[in-house]
């Protein structure tokens, strides 16, 4: 592959990662069809990886793929002999250009927020199975691989694929339009929504892959659909719990990564970088949840968790008992294997490390191949000085799949260990 063609592609798969999720919605809002769409801006795609070592990356490459994919479904329209019923939505931009490359500002669909929405929506279809809800939503919404969307759901590849390729064949099938449901419509999509919402935050918090750490990027645009959310359903405490959970964790990120672009671990951030303002506007959600007296439900176990970590003046001052305690209903709420995990480390905060060991343990059978497990693992057996256990940890953790920068991270501590015998 030459330098130009390197260059094209990553200039692609950054853009698809920015820009798929206005692509695709708006396409779908034009056509009604929502597997064309994305199969059109697919095909944009890789007009782009053709065309873009050779004339350049335009200047506004979304506005550039969102060109070619109309241009291609006029051209569908037309074999289908249907042109004339869409031509208004389309034809008067599209054919007025003189090339793809002079798209002008108005190009991309106004009311581009309302599109992501819709598209949400239509992904989290009951008539969809739950698991392919999330698939087709961590597809087209954050623009996730198949690999990484694996990783997120703790499935494996081909399953997240024939997932993915039924989901889309079953809306296609229910005739599913393109819209936000009736408000009566809309509690047997919002569990499912919220759920994608929260991921597509966490892919931000904490990229599944790549070089960086962190997106911040697709975590603005998972707090941005939580705000679109909670203005359509605003008596909904789990909606104001996510959007606290999001704010609180939110407030960390200049703090997450080193001078190196290294994760930086909770205990080592320092506090007063942190962002007030998002601290703040997180426990003003807490007080609408509080104020609905329905209780703490599975987004609101995990914002009071990190709330504690928030207003916390110092790492040795977090409030470890009452962690434990949220770890406990929420393990009795929405029992997993993570939420155990996530425990353990709270445990061994309240009773030591060894009392967390055994429970991470068990554990394996479960989690394979998930990373977090034994660089948990690897922290505790350091703790209790057990350098050789605790590097060969890392060194397990490392192998496994993830974010390149975490992989660094994990083989810098195993040497440090190492070294230190």
């Amino acid at each position: 592959m030459s330098t130009d063609d390197a260059h094209a592609r990553r200039a692609v798969e950054a853009v698809w990662r920015e820009e798929s999720a206005r692509i695709v919605s708006a396409l779908t809002r034009h056509t009604g069809d929502f597997a064309w769409a994305e199969d059109l801006a697919q095909e944009a795609l890789v007009e782009a990886l053709a065309s873009w070592p050779a004339s350049g990356i335009p200047d506004n490459p979304g506005a550039w793929l969102m060109s070619v994919a109309k241009r291609r479904a006029i051209d569908g329209w037309r074999r289908r002999e249907r042109f004339a019923q869409r031509e208004p939505l389309f034809v008067s931009e599209a054919l007025a250009m003189e090339s793809v490359d002079t798209v002008p500002d108005d190009a991309d669909p106004d009311r581009i927020d309302d599109d992501v929405l819709r598209l949400v929506f239509i992904a989290c279809h009951p008539v969809l199975p739950p698991q392919a809800r999330l698939a087709l939503t961590l597809r087209t919404v954050a623009g996730l691989t198949s690999e990484q969307i694996a990783r997120a759901l703790l499935m494996t590849v081909p399953t997240v694929q024939q997932r993915i390729v039924r989901a889309k064949r079953q809306l296609a099938t229910e005739g599913v339009p393109f819209e936000v449901p009736d408000r009566g419509e809309r509690a047997a999509r919002l569990a499912s929504v919220l759920q994608v919402i929260y991921l597509l935050f966490t892919e931000g918090y904490s990229s599944a892959e790549g070089e960086g750490v962190v997106r911040p990027d697709v975590a603005r645009e998972a707090v941005r659909l939580g705000r679109q959310l909670v203005a359509l359903m605003p008596q909904e405490p789990e909606i104001w719990a996510l959007i606290a959970l999001m704010e609180f964790q939110s407030s960390r990120f200049a703090t997450r990564i080193d001078a190196d672009e290294l994760p930086v671990t909770l205990e080592d951030q320092d506090r007063r970088r942190w962002d007030r303002s998002c601290i703040a506007r997180g426990r003003a959600a807490m007080r609408r949840v509080d104020a609905a007296s329905r209780g703490l439900g599975y987004y609101g176990l995990q914002a009071a968790i990190a709330e504690c970590h928030a207003v916390a003046p110092a790492f040795g001052e977090t409030d470890w008992d009452r962690i434990l305690r949220l770890y406990d209903a929420l393990a009795q709420l929405a029992p997993s294997a993570v939420v155990r995990l996530n425990r353990a480390v709270a445990l061994s905060m309240v009773e030591g490390p060894e009392s967390a060991l055994s429970a991470v343990e068990a554990l394996t059978p479960e989690l394979p191949g998930f990373r977090p497990l034994p660089a948990v693992r690897g922290e505790l057996l350091e703790r209790m000085g057990r350098t050789d256990a605790a590097t060969a940890a890392f060194r397990e953790a490392a192998a496994l799949p993830g974010n390149d920068a975490e992989t660094q991270l994990l083989l810098r501590r195993a040497a440090r260990l190492s070294a230190s015998r």
